[in-house]
């Protein structure tokens, strides 16, 4: 390509943001575009073959987004779905797509917190922060998208330094804390299981350690090693996956924060209860199948209610 080729197209290229969060899309669609931190890699990776220059990937509990710049925000509608389990149909459903002073102004509402399915939710920024540093390291990040970010991250920053915004619950994590302690009576003396430790799932044994301290916490990962990390630092017990069954028997409140594809707790899961359960489902998609409902004795939470509840 020439250089007077080369320029003309870099004129051509807008700053789009494409698509969906909490507002339309409900937990079981998002679950269908969430996209993995494997498929955000394929996601660069083909971008780069298509000749985007610019392209972050931004996927939480709460939302599935595509920052880029390109001539047709239809190549980022693509590529998300491409590289997720949703359809363009579906997409077009519950989507949204923001064109160049919009598209930055959603983007620091998100940064902010402001955007959020709990207003002031300060780990969105975090997540933001990790997705264009794999952009960036991945070559796929140009000047004007890096200092956009850095603006948005500065401006987070002054947000929760000179504001009451991060005063009241900010985080998923929190939240799911807050709804214990205000809806579980005796919550100090509970048997807390928690499965699923990954970012959120760190998060929340951080809150409970902190504002539950005497309750008795149980860590369950697929992979132990990880949750052997988190129980170290915080000295609570650990269990093997195939404990999973019956340690749930043997728990008050059981807290799933999985990313598994699929439901990985049914009432099958729940055969040996000993008693009554409250579950908490953090994971987007759901890791709780709707089932459980059937159950007596059982009540079942997911993160969208949490936000409803803690309004």
């Amino acid at each position: 390509m020439s250089l007077i080729a080369e320029h003309k197209q870099k004129n051509r290229m807008k700053f789009y943001v494409i698509g969906l969060n909490y507002q339309k899309a409900d937990a079981r669609m998002r679950g269908f575009f969430s996209v993995s931190e494997a498929a955000q890699q394929r996601i660069l990776a083909e971008a780069e073959e298509l000749n985007i220059s610019s392209i972050s990937v931004l996927s939480t509990c709460n939302r599935s987004e595509i920052y880029g710049r390109v001539e047709n925000p239809y190549l980022l509608i693509k590529l998300l779905c491409r590289h997720t389990r949703g359809t363009l149909e579906e997409f077009e459903k519950v989507s949204y797509v923001y064109r160049e002073q919009e598209a930055i102004d959603h983007l620091f509402r998100v940064g902010a917190g402001l955007d959020s399915q709990i207003l002031g939710d300060f780990e969105i920024i975090g997540q933001l922060r990790n997705s264009f540093r794999r952009s960036k390291d991945a070559g796929m990040l140009d000047s004007y998208m890096e200092r956009l970010v850095n603006s948005v991250i500065q401006a987070s920053r002054r947000i929760k330094n000179e504001t009451g915004l991060s005063s009241g619950i900010t985080s998923v994590s929190f939240a799911s804390v807050k709804y214990i302690m205000e809806q579980v009576p005796d919550y100090e003396n509970k048997k807390i299981l928690l499965f699923g430790t990954g970012k959120i799932g760190r998060n929340t044994v951080g809150n409970l350690v902190k504002h539950i301290s005497r309750a008795q916490i149980t860590l369950i990962n697929r992979t132990r090693k990880n949750a052997e990390t988190i129980g170290e630092k915080y000295n609570l017990a650990i269990k093997d996956y195939i404990d999973l069954i019956p340690e749930i028997a043997q728990s008050d409140i059981l807290i799933v924060a999985t990313g598994a594809s699929v439901p990985t707790i049914t009432k099958f899961s729940l055969v040996r209860l000993q008693k009554p359960l409250l579950i908490i489902d953090l994971s987007v998609p759901q890791n709780v199948d709707e089932n459980v409902d059937e159950l007596e004795g059982v009540e079942r939470v997911h993160l969208d209610e949490l936000s409803e509840v803690t309004e």
